[in-house]
């Protein structure tokens, strides 16, 4: 990746920090932007990040993302506008944004940082589910249309990862449930996650795409 430029949406913490180090460590030029500089839940807000970029994108992950809990009777309208415009149209209209430069150039990687829960479900991640299953779809058609150019767009999907919110998120006693259910006995670690999205952003992945890769220890084959 020397020499590229990577775009890295939630960059500040966890698997996005981890994505953004990884990258700089393969000699990429790393946009982070902060939610100050473009706020995924608005239009005008990611149109004028895009609009104020100087010079060329290579690699675009989309990792930033929200997920508001609820089951069907507690999801309000709100509450779903606001999962799909962050976990889908932001990542799609980015993506919109990037591509015709990529094209130009005959060079793209497209990362979308996806879930298990996107594949799988389960309960209270009705409007979460929704928004990563959509992300996987606009994966798959995006490598179609886009692999005549060069481009090469993969989701990957990360299980439980071992960050600040999932501690923050779970008691002792729950994550050790959850590292029992997880067959490998542990949770990833952001670090693994970045390992996989910098081989399918650099120029060693040349067929990979329109693939969802999920990194979850072996969470979805029980």
């Amino acid at each position: 990746m020397k020499g590229r430029t990577a775009l890295v949406t939630g960059a500040s913490r966890g698997i996005g920090a981890a994505i953004a180090e990884r990258m700089r460590q393969e000699g990429a030029r790393v946009l982070a932007p902060t939610r100050a500089e473009m706020d995924l839940s608005s239009d005008a807000s990611v149109d004028a990040y895009l609009s104020r970029l100087a010079g060329p994108v290579d690699i675009l992950v989309n990792n930033a993302g929200i997920n508001i809990l609820g089951d069907i009777s507690e999801v309000r309208d709100r509450d779903l506008t606001e999962m799909l415009q962050n976990n889908l149209v932001s990542p799609l209209r980015l993506a919109r944004g990037i591509a015709a430069g990529m094209a130009e150039r005959r060079y793209g990687r497209i990362i979308n940082i996806s879930s298990i829960w996107g594949v799988v479900s389960r309960a209270r991640r009705l409007s979460y589910t929704v928004s990563k299953a959509g992300l996987d779809g606009l994966t798959r058609a995006l490598a179609i249309e886009l692999a005549p150019h060069g481009i090469l767009v993969n989701s990957v999907s990360p299980g439980y990862v071992d960050t600040e919110l999932t501690r923050k998120n779970n008691t002792p006693q729950e994550l050790d449930a959850i590292r029992k259910s997880v067959p490998l006995g542990r949770l990833i670690e952001p670090e693994e996650i970045a390992e996989v999205v910098a081989f399918l952003c650099s120029s060693r992945n040349r067929c990979i795409t329109g693939q969802t890769i999920l990194v979850d220890g072996g969470y979805t084959c029980q």
